[in-house]
């Protein structure tokens, strides 16, 4: 079967859902409920997906765009947390995700900020880090050896670094996400390659399903309904105790870091196993973050980023840097919200990324967890469902290959690049940006977008760099207005 997402197929799919009886009934397009999907069609089960507004809609596109491996997990004690992110990290960069995942270097500057004992902790704690990656089997090739470096190797990779008091660095290795959006994209695409029905834009809620962009509510039978939807999952099953918590980023122009080729990391003053990163992206940005603070109330539905939030992120990364960054040097920010469960006492930084997964009234509930565990999540409430073995930890999503990426469209989209190329024209949105018209046209072909958000927030991320996003709407509009002809 295809993997191809578009309107028509979701119109298809509609109308063939009010006369199939599923196994099963997703609610939830994020990375847990694509995962789901994917786990459940690929294991035999009748599997649709619904998602009230797009994939990768909430959280799961707000991420640092990392794959960790594990090491903050080891900081708190929770041993088989980092051991299980460990596994997930080596599966996604070795099988199931090469194109998208790939190792980054991370510093951690020895300087006046990091003495000579918390050196040796770092050492201590990438060292650890490493017997876990050995631990996962997954080879040296793809994650090198963590290690000292002096002052000229520290300042190649990060020539932004402070040189005052500088000693050099702890470099260590990760998982780094090229878009963590592609992901949930490419999960849910794989997920309809094997049957998987997913359709976004229609709302469960007590049982109804509503098609968002008629209004038509739609008749479906199913044997078990799973609620995936994350920091939201207490308004589908009221009994569901959350503590979410928002996380803020800020994106910075690379120029102003000296295009930095590794992670920088500084330690926020005063709060031990907290830090601020930044995080070179390979088109020309910097993603800084991470903020982690609770959020009471009603969770909004797309959380901003507050200037007393930015400031935080600048002023601590700062400390760090030759040149003080200024609010003039931001080009774009965004926010998430981490689904944590309730039920422990301190910050929500220190809060267990453990997931659970819950029967109540019905109504199975997948909690908690973080983008790297996704796969053992969507295993563990399939299991559940049927004794058939899991087959996703062996199962390369669309696009997967090992080959280096040659150019923008390999390095996005892998196996699939000269699909992508002969979708559309090879030229800029526009003068400055890097996303390419072929890129739109693929997104509307292939990817499900339905309209302009789409595009521009979920599928090339225009929308991270305020700048792009403005930039891009006209041509943004007369794709969309052409493939509407066309329809």
């Amino acid at each position: 079967m295809s993997s191809y997402l578009n309107a028509g197929r979701r119109s298809r799919e509609l109308d063939e859902l009010t006369s199939t009886r599923l196994d099963v009934l997703v609610v939830g397009g994020g990375i847990t409920g694509c995962g789901i999907a994917l786990d459940a069609a690929s294991r035999g089960l009748s599997v649709a997906l619904v998602e009230k507004d797009d994939l990768a809609f909430g959280t799961s596109r707000w991420s640092s765009k990392l794959v960790h491996g594990g090491l903050r997990y080891l900081a708190t004690g929770d041993v088989g947390l980092a051991l299980e992110s460990a596994r997930e990290r080596g599966i996604l960069m070795t099988r199931t995700a090469p194109h998208l995942v790939r190792a980054l270097p991370m510093a951690v500057p020895l300087s006046r900020d990091l003495d000579a004992r918390h050196g040796l902790l770092v050492d201590a704690g990438h060292r650890t880090a490493d017997l876990l990656r050995l631990v996962a089997r997954t080879p040296r090739a793809t994650l090198p050896r963590p290690r000292r470096i002096g002052v000229a190797e520290t300042t190649r990779l990060l020539p932004g670094v402070r040189r005052a008091g500088l000693r050099g660095a702890v470099l260590n290795w990760d998982g780094h996400l090229e878009d963590d959006a592609r992901l949930v994209v490419a999960v849910a695409r794989t997920a309809a390659a094997h049957g998987a029905r997913i359709l976004t834009r229609v709302r469960w809620q007590d049982g109804v399903l509503v098609d968002q962009l008629t209004g038509r509510s739609l008749g479906y039978q199913a044997n078990t309904v799973i609620n995936a939807t994350g920091a939201w999952a207490d308004t589908l099953s009221p009994r569901v105790r959350l503590r979410p918590s928002k996380g803020v980023h800020v994106v910075l122009d690379a120029a102003v870091l000296g295009h930095p080729s590794a992670s920088l990391t500084v330690p926020v003053p005063g709060e031990p196993n907290r830090y601020v990163f930044a995080l070179p992206h390979a088109d020309g940005i910097v993603h800084v973050g991470l903020t982690d603070d609770p959020l009471d109330g009603p969770l909004p539905e797309v959380p901003r980023a507050e200037e007393a939030e930015i400031a935080f992120l600048l002023d601590t990364l700062s400390r760090g840097l030759e040149r003080p960054l200024g609010r003039s040097d931001v080009v774009g920010s965004f926010a998430g919200v981490r689904p944590l469960i309730a039920g422990e006492e301190g910050r929500t930084a220190d809060l267990s990324r453990r997931h659970s997964v819950t029967l109540d009234e019905g109504l199975l509930t997948v909690l908690g967890g973080k983008l790297t565990t996704y796969r053992k999540m969507a295993q563990d409430a399939v299991d559940l469902l049927t004794e058939v073995p899991c087959r996703t930890a062996e199962l390369p999503l669309v696009g997967a290959t090992h080959a280096a990426p040659a150019d923008r469209l390999a390095r996005r989209y892998g196996s699939e690049a000269a699909d992508v190329a002969a979708a559309g024209p090879l030229t800029p949105v526009a003068d400055g940006v890097p996303v390419l018209q072929a890129e739109l046209h693929w997104g509307l072909r292939a990817e499900g977008a339905l309209d302009a958000a789409d595009l521009l927030e979920r599928r090339t991320r225009l929308s991270l760099v305020d700048a792009w996003a403005e930039a891009a709407g006209p041509v943004v509009g007369s794709v969309l207005e052409g493939w509407h002809a066309q329809a």
